[in-house]
């Protein structure tokens, strides 16, 4: 009897609370709209930083096209089609301003939400950036073929062969050319390198040269489409709203003349002068607000279509593709599952050209109409039965980039030309040595060549915490398997702070840089520490799923409090259903050199609509959704907090830049913590 008052008690009291809940939900809900009117404020800044970037290009005028014109980088590419005989040299200096070129215009596809993109647009900036791709490799080709027409004046005097190395920042240029066709000169070393190839005898006695053009980039796999959802998502909205402001105008334009023409027909009909003076003024002071009114109703409308289409974006980063791509051919590597890391070793054998000959005072050369042309190897048909023993395959010595950490041994993909996809057959023998960042393999056939990881190695994380550093400043770190990250996050920009490997602290070049969120995310993928999971992830990787809609109110409401409090992993995660979310909080306020903070945590649990904080902590032995004494339902993190926060914490938040807010969400939803731990 005793326990079951005990239980009519408690159901009692919970019953209280969530009338108490419902009855100040709406009020709680209106406050928190407020706060999030930073998010379409932030994405209005970010508008007009998009339109003040290409006025500054504008008024630049430094001779470079502005990629978004079509008329300005098809002028450009015409006019380089134009250029003949660069040297290597000049075509790499030419390079930076392509890659910038095509850097910028893959910047304006993935930083413009979708709304704002155009399909002609779209359409227009993809085919851009492949064009510039193809003209930028074939001017390398071009400069090989010159700077290989000259190979008999460079030759080496002690192995009569030619050997040329060309470094820069974005591409390394080797090049062997065979001129003393000695077939017991099987092994090429480039000097002061361990980058080279074991060539069988009949290449060796061959006229060819061997060229290996690392480009740091990536300009073999193919471009990735933008996502379309989100358009048709936010079409019947943008509609929507906007015939809702043309409706507002229209009244209140009518409004204004009807009042306008009232006002008019009274004051001629006063004849006096003074009383025409009096009621010209009374004219003007009724119309004033009536003229301020459309303004200010058009600016709320524009902001909450702003808002509107903002969530749908931010929805759109942690939505879950339906199904898995299944039409992949035999050793194709699946593109959703690995990623390309140092950039493209393009490795071929090369039909050396006709050599320049020296004539009185004339150096005379022979310039072949087809230009460089490949040397098949092993021919494409053969009638002799043991091809593999006359054709044996090449071995390849390649060096590491420098900036790209490998947590595995690398995989080794070819690629395939004719079904545009990068595979694995066709090579043998990978051995890799990580601590001289050497790798060597067989090649039946020489081609463009990556190094691949796999892109979850990361996942899933095994804790996370995010801190306020100072004013709109934060501190991310997330702890996987092989690293702990550390993420800075200020105003709208972030930086790497540091990189732990086996508990060492490693050196990066991203570190100290402060680079916009979605930069940030490319360059720390491009180094093979991507912590950003895709809508494919979850095919990849155990997760913890949970409610898109749930998550992403999260994160937009940690980022709310992110200056104030501190957030981190809790293990109870994992145990309760995907509708609710669980993590840890504390305030957590730096002041000078001391910050105040409190070491305890609190455990709350969200569903996005409700928050409440939890009885257990991380170290009971038994889940349990038991409300703590003395606490209370809420329907926002915010107001949950409230309830035990400072009220300079909570003037914290209140005074928090918007442009901070939307970095640290961002950040929050490319990471998805709370589904990948």
């Amino acid at each position: 009897m005793q326990r079951l008052e005990i239980e009519r008690i408690e159901k009692e009291k919970w019953q209280q609370l969530e009338a108490k809940d419902l009855e100040r939900r709406n009020e709680e809900f209106e406050e928190l709209y407020l706060l999030e009117g930073c998010f379409p404020e932030a994405e209005k800044l970010k508008q007009n930083n998009r339109l003040l970037s290409q006025w500054k290009h504008y008024i630049q005028c430094d001779g470079s096209p502005d990629p978004s014109v079509a008329q300005e980088i098809n002028t450009f590419i015409s006019l380089w089609k134009e250029e003949a005989n660069e040297t290597f040299e000049e075509v790499i200096d030419k390079s930076k301003l392509v890659l910038h070129l095509i850097e910028k215009l893959k910047l304006i596809l993935l930083e413009t939400p979708s709304y704002d993109l155009q399909d002609k647009n779209i359409t227009q900036y993809h085919g851009s950036i492949l064009e510039l791709q193809e003209l930028l490799h074939l001017k390398f080709n071009t400069a090989t073929e010159i700077l290989l027409r000259e190979a008999s004046t460079l030759a080496d005097l002690d192995s009569g062969n030619m050997e040329k190395i060309i470094h820069d920042e974005n591409v390394t240029l080797y090049v062997w050319a065979n001129l003393k066709k000695n077939p017991r000169y099987r092994t090429v070393r480039f000097s002061e390198t361990q980058i080279g190839f074991e060539i069988p005898r009949i290449l060796a006695a061959s006229n060819i040269a061997l060229r290996l053009l690392h480009t740091h980039y990536d300009h073999v796999t193919p471009l990735r489409t933008v996502p379309t959802l989100l358009p048709k998502r936010t079409s019947t909205i943008t509609h929507l709203a906007k015939e809702e402001v043309k409706n507002v105008e229209a009244a209140l334009s009518k409004e204004f003349q009807e009042e306008y023409k009232h006002q008019k027909s009274e004051s001629q009909s006063i004849h006096k002068e003074e009383i025409k003076d009096e009621e010209q003024v009374d004219i003007e002071v009724q119309t004033s607000p009536v003229q301020e009114e459309p303004e200010a109703t058009k600016y709320e409308l524009e902001m909450k279509l702003l808002s509107e289409t903002v969530l749908a974006a931010q929805l759109l980063l942690i939505e879950n593709a339906p199904g898995k791509p299944l039409f992949f051919e035999d050793n194709e590597v699946d593109m959703h599952q690995f990623t390309a890391l140092g950039g493209v070793y393009h490795l071929d054998i090369l039909q050396l050209p006709p050599q320049c000959k020296p004539m009185k005072r004339w150096m005379m050369m022979e310039i072949l109409k087809e230009g460089l042309q490949k040397y098949m190897y092993p021919p494409v048909a053969t009638e002799d039965v043991e091809t593999e023993s006359a054709f044996p395959p090449i071995e390849v010595m390649l060096e590491v980039h420098e900036n790209v950490i490998f947590f595995e041994d690398p995989v080794v993909a070819r690629w395939d030309a004719k079904g545009k996809h990068w595979k694995t057959d066709g090579i043998s023998n990978v051995f890799y040595k990580s601590e001289q960042r050497l790798i060597s393999f067989s090649l039946e056939s020489l081609g463009p060549v990556t190094l691949m990881q796999d892109t979850h190695i990361h996942m899933p994380y095994q804790s996370w915490e995010l801190r306020p550093l100072d004013v709109d400043q934060v501190l991310l770190t997330v702890t996987t398997v092989f690293t702990e990250i550390q993420i800075q996050i200020k105003e709208d920009l972030c930086m790497l702070a540091s990189i732990r490997l086996n508990k060492k602290n490693y050196s990066s070049v991203l570190e100290g840089k402060w680079m916009t969120p979605i930069s940030f995310i490319i360059a720390l993928k491009e180094t093979g520490l991507n912590i950003f999971p895709t809508e494919h992830s979850h095919f990849y990787v155990v997760i913890n799923y949970k409610i898109p809609l749930v998550e992403m109110k999260a994160y937009r409401q940690m980022a709310l409090l992110s200056s104030a409090f501190a957030f981190g992993w809790s293990r109870w995660n994992t145990k309760c259903d995907s509708k609710k979310v669980i993590f840890k909080v504390r305030q957590h306020l730096p002041k000078e050199e001391k910050p105040i903070w409190n070491p305890n945590w609190a455990l709350l649990m969200f569903s996005g609509d409700r928050a409440q904080r939890l009885k257990i902590d991380e170290y009971s032995e038994a889940f349990s959704e038991a409300l703590k004494e003395g606490t209370e339902f809420h329907s926002t993190l915010y107001h949950m907090v409230k309830d035990f926060a400072s009220e300079e914490a909570m003037e914290k938040i209140r005074s928090s830049n918007c442009q901070f807010i939307d970095s640290v969400c961002h950040m929050l939803l490319s990471i998805r913590l709370l589904s990948y731990s």
